[in-house]
């Protein structure tokens, strides 16, 4: 059976501490890889290289490192169809949605290819008699992104690109289900140019990732994952003096007005609901139409379109909507959800439980589900489900649909179907949620604004990628320099204004 090991300065290596992760085939339920699980030792060998690394890393030109973006960038394009077939075969999504995963990562890389626009600093000549002064951003150093299996192109994409483009070494350490891309990732940039040692990959569990938190070496740390462990890693990184950014969970709503186009707002809810098997952190997991007979009306459109959705394994090609879920673990979580849905109260309009697929029977798929009458205090609503589950809960006024919006602990994504724009207009300007979409359904900003949720979603006060993300890697040097041309004056003990 393939093992797969790490990517230490500039090739692969095997891991040494005898411990492994199974990496599955989530449509057959089979073992297809191992990964090695490394040890605190082999974490520190990468890191301490890393810093050496980053030296000269740090040294080149904006100019030149953004160059290395540019044909690392033509690399991802000319790999397209092997990285999304890598990133299908161990997540279990459709190919056609691991080339979007790769895209929407190839995206910020294009950002970084204009990085020394981002890196510029600021200049006042003259701030007062013969001083200049003037401001640097600088790299922080080494830092560590820690990345989770739904996205395993474009979240690892979103940490290299700002971190490397800034001049840092990063020491990436990708969810152990999904190892393979980052490593091919790593691979591409060392053709793309990019000097051994300042990208390292390190697979691990808990272990590893605590080593990340407490090494003083690391200066700062990105996270995307669960809630309880990005406020976990958001706390213990901060205790140990490093920079931050962690994001979370989510629960988003889409709220349907009467005038809007009920047609496309249930296209974009089976979409949004549906898509990589509800696997999203922006997926719609919360239908909130206004009124009984805009909900009636919404269910009827709903029940036929996610009847019709066909679920499989990514080796069927287009003729597949979504595949299975990560895990049996997580098949078993959704599933039991579903059950409590139903002993809770909430009517099951469209039940996935029963799903099976011949030659598959092992895999961990779930059929799409749709619930309707779903109230605030059932665990359906009150749970990230990441699954292929909607909740539909109706509100009786424009007031109760933003209310329930704004009471709920996440604020990663929302978004309103209207056709007016007063009411389109409110919403944006009061909904305390991080990422707002009207009349779009995963509001996901295009690479050169930022990504990032409000609330439990998010832990630290700068965003992913885009201008956030420069900011985040650098740090700031204001150089205040006199020059003593014509001045005279002695020495003098009083602080006192510059001009």
């Amino acid at each position: 059976m393939q093992e797969i090991g790490h990517w230490i300065n500039g090739k692969i290596v095997k891991g040494t501490s005898g411990r492994f992760a199974d990496v599955m085939n989530p449509a057959t339920g089979e073992v297809q890889a191992k990964v090695a699980l490394a040890t605190l030792g082999e974490l520190d060998h990468a890191i301490q290289e890393a810093a050496k690394a980053q030296v000269g890393w740090a040294a080149t030109n904006p100019q030149r490192r953004a160059r290395v973006m540019m044909a690392f960038g033509a690399l991802i394009n000319q790999n397209m169809d092997k990285l999304a077939e890598m990133v299908a075969r161990e997540h279990g999504k459709t190919i056609p949605d691991a080339r979007g995963d790769v895209q929407r990562g190839l995206e910020v890389i294009e950002v970084c290819m204009g990085a020394p626009a981002m890196l510029k600093g600021e200049m006042m000549d003259s701030a007062g008699p013969g001083i200049d002064l003037y401001a640097m951003r600088q790299p922080l150093g080494v830092v560590a992104g820690i990345t989770p299996f739904n996205f395993p192109a474009m979240i690892p994409l979103w940490k290299i690109g700002p971190a490397l483009s800034s001049g840092n070494a990063m020491i990436l350490k990708p969810s152990e289900r999904v190892p393979s891309t980052s490593l091919f990732l790593a691979e591409l940039l060392q053709q793309a140019g990019l000097p051994d040692g300042v990208l390292q990959v390190v697979n691990g569990d808990k272990e590893v990732v605590d080593g990340i938190l407490d090494h003083p070496v690391i200066q700062g740390v990105g996270f995307v994952g669960s809630t309880p462990i990005a406020q976990y890693i958001y706390g213990r990184a901060a205790s140990n003096g490093k920079r931050a950014q962690c994001f979370g969970g989510a629960k988003n709503h889409m709220v349907i007005m009467p005038d809007a186009d009920l047609d496309k707002a249930a296209d974009a809810l089976v979409g949004a609901g549906y898509g990589a098997a509800g696997e999203r952190c922006m997926a719609i997991s919360v239908a909130v139409p206004v009124g009984e007979k805009t909900a009636d009306a919404l269910i009827e459109r709903l029940i036929p379109r996610i009847e019709k959705l066909k679920v499989g394994p990514y080796t069927a090609g287009n003729d597949v909507d979504f595949g299975p879920v990560i895990t049996k673990a997580s098949k078993d979580r959704i599933l039991g959800l579903i059950n409590s849905g139903v002993e809770q109260g909430a009517k099951l309009v469209v039940d996935g439980r029963g799903f099976t697929l011949q030659g598959y029977e092992n895999g961990f798929f779930v059929g799409p589900s749709l619930f309707d009458h779903v109230t605030p205090d059932m665990e359906i609503y009150k749970q990230e489900i990441f699954g292929p589950v909607l909740s539909t809960v109706r509100a009786r006024s424009y007031d109760e649909a933003l209310k329930l919006v704004m009471d709920n602990e996440y604020g990663n994504g929302t978004a309103i179907f209207t056709a007016d724009g007063d009411t389109a207009r409110d919403f944006a300007s009061r909904v305390n949620v991080g990422m707002v979409g009207i009349n779009f359904p995963i509001p996901v900003p295009l690479s050169y604004f930022s990504f990032g949720g409000w609330k439990k979603s998010a832990f630290g006060d700068l965003n992913q990628y885009g201008p956030d993300a420069f900011r985040f890697y650098t740090k700031t040097k204001t150089v205040t320099a006199r020059w003593f041309s014509g001045i005279k004056e002695g020495a003098s003990l009083n602080f006192k204004a510059l001009d």
